[in-house]
């Protein structure tokens, strides 16, 4: 049982990254959607109301994000909408990343310092993932 233990932790702590790695990119819409929930539900739209909302809200920021990441023609408009997305997704890793550095290292700098690569980390992932969902553009060939 003593054997046990560790593994757990380890096995647990590596869920919750993986699960953080893959929940990144939908950091926005959480967001949004949390966001416009309990703008519902405190408006008088109860609790029901406040979730199908919710639901709403950040589906569309979802979609409405990945449409224009796929159809817009600017570059810089683009970068735009990938840093919107990528941002809470930073921030999000930065603060699990803070809080497992704090279970498990006692120096302030060290916590900063592997908050901070983790941060770095997770951004990079909700990146590459966020641009991998889009679908790639006519690429032109076959053209006369």
């Amino acid at each position: 049982m003593f054997a046990l233990g560790p593994l757990l932790v380890i096995v647990g702590i590596g869920f919750f990254c993986w699960l953080l790695f893959t929940l990144a990119v939908f950091a926005l819409p959480f967001f949004v959607g949390l966001t416009v929930a309990m703008g519902a539900f405190h408006s008088g739209a109860g609790a029901l109301g406040g979730i199908l909302v919710g639901l709403v809200a950040g589906g569309a920021t979802f979609w409405v994000g990945r449409l224009a990441l796929t159809f817009l023609p600017w570059t810089w408009l683009r970068v735009l909408i990938i840093i919107l997305f990528v941002a809470p997704a930073t921030v999000a890793g930065y603060s699990a990343t803070y809080g497992i550095a704090q279970m498990a290292i006692q120096s302030a700098t060290w916590q900063l310092i592997f908050s901070v690569l983790g941060a770095v980390a997770v951004s990079i992932t909700a990146c590459v993932r966020f641009t991998a969902m889009t679908t790639p553009g006519p690429s032109g060939r076959g053209m006369a």
